[in-house]
């Protein structure tokens, strides 16, 4: 069990209508003049951005607007940010959307208080001292960005997708209604619910496997996420499993499902690849990587992928055979990704069979030109970075 630190500092505000407290709580925080960001036109179409936009005018708030946000958020949109922020003196930044929305909001607020370039953060030049705050109202529950001190952003110059994370990013708060997200499209619902699941997995696999009570809370998430994905895609209206999800996607990425173990993130980096290559969804990017990762790292601890199996999968324990219920878990694995929508390789995910050239060049990325490892439960060095992606072609 490894000593740790857990910071959740994110007020919630969760429900049917909690968007009606939007003014309050900025006010609350501390914003008077406000940069709402948001992507496409499906917030606008809804009528919740109309509603933020009026709930914001009533409580005599000053705001501006910048939309555009689209998955695997783009630097230079957040730069243009940057510039509005300083030129409309804003003091607050409210994402209404999903987690690139939130991940852009939060690449701003770095940005609107450094002199310098903000792509410095996430190359590892610098770290950030200060921001302006950042808050949410959450349409697309996966990221977990609404509590988070992660953010993800992509230079459109190389196509290169890196993180980066700082506590002073987490959002003052996160205003959630689950009736914001029936009309998620069912790819957009699995794939979310994939990425959530993939934000405990990677805190789950680890060595430090004498925490009980964090795995089992892990374990509890990863059961929960993995049950509701049918009903809601069954009924997108339904409020009681779209709510389950909501709160899964916060749950499974403040911290919580890794107190006291040593996380991974391996899956994640050698996705954030193949988002920065090919433009993919995040989560069903994430789906074509893990099973060949999981067979590729097993049997660096192969006890954790047999609890995995036995109390995520429902796979009935062969104590005779230890490696084979830890690959039948893997298998259950798969045809999970499989029912809800999401490939299972690279070829499902882009629909061609990858190229060595293109394997070569996102294990350069990935590895940071040959000088970077990644992962923690296998510490992969840039032959085993190539393997998985061979695997997973």
């Amino acid at each position: 069990m490894k000593d740790f630190v857990y910071y959740a500092p994110t007020e919630v505000v969760f429900g049917k209508e909690s968007e009606e407290q939007v003014a309050r709580l900025i006010k609350k925080y501390g914003g008077s003049r406000v940069l709402v960001h948001y992507g496409g036109q499906s917030a606008r179409r809804s009528g919740l951005l109309d509603k933020v936009f009026r709930l914001l005018r009533e409580g005599g708030i000053y705001y501006v607007e910048l939309g555009g946000v689209v998955p695997n958020p783009r630097l230079s949109l957040a730069r243009k940010g940057i510039e509005l922020c300083r030129a409309e003196g804003i003091d607050f930044i409210l994402a209404v959307g999903g987690g690139s929305v939130i991940d852009s909001a939060k690449c701003i607020a770095y940005g609107a208080l450094y002199q310098g370039d903000v792509w410095d953060f996430y190359l590892g030049k610098a770290d950030a001292q200060a921001c302006l705050p950042v808050a949410s109202v959450l349409t697309i529950p996966a990221a977990g960005s609404e509590m988070s001190e992660a953010s993800v952003i992509t230079n459109e110059d190389g196509g290169v997708k890196l993180g980066y994370s700082n506590d002073i990013a987490r959002p003052k708060f996160a205003i959630m209604n689950p009736e914001r997200t029936f009309t998620l499209p069912p790819y957009q619902t699995a794939a979310g619910v994939t990425d959530m699941m993939m934000h405990t997995m990677e805190r789950y696999f680890t060595h430090d496997d004498d925490m009980t009570l964090t795995t089992a809370v892990a374990e509890a998430v990863l059961r929960t996420m993995k049950d509701c994905v049918f009903a809601v895609l069954k009924n997108p209206e339904d409020y009681r499993h779209r709510a389950q999800i909501m709160w899964g996607g916060s749950v499974a990425h403040w911290g919580l499902t890794g107190c006291g173990m040593q996380d991974d993130w391996a899956t994640h980096q050698l996705e954030h690849e193949l988002s920065g290559m090919f433009d993919v969804t995040h989560g069903a990017g994430l789906a074509a990587i893990w099973p060949s990762w999981a067979r590729y790292v097993m049997h660096e601890n192969r006890s954790r992928f047999v609890r995995f199996a036995v109390n995520v999968m429902g796979i009935d324990n062969d104590f005779s055979d230890p490696e084979g219920t830890a690959l039948r878990g893997i298998e259950a694995m798969e045809r999970f990704y499989s029912a809800i929508g999401m490939p299972t390789n690279i070829r499902q995910l882009i629909g061609r069979e990858i190229t060595d050239d293109e394997i070569k060049e996102m294990v350069r990325k990935c590895s940071r030109n040959y000088t970077a490892t990644q992962g923690a439960f296998k510490v992969l060095k840039a032959e085993d970075m190539e393997a998985i992606y061979r695997m997973a072609r």
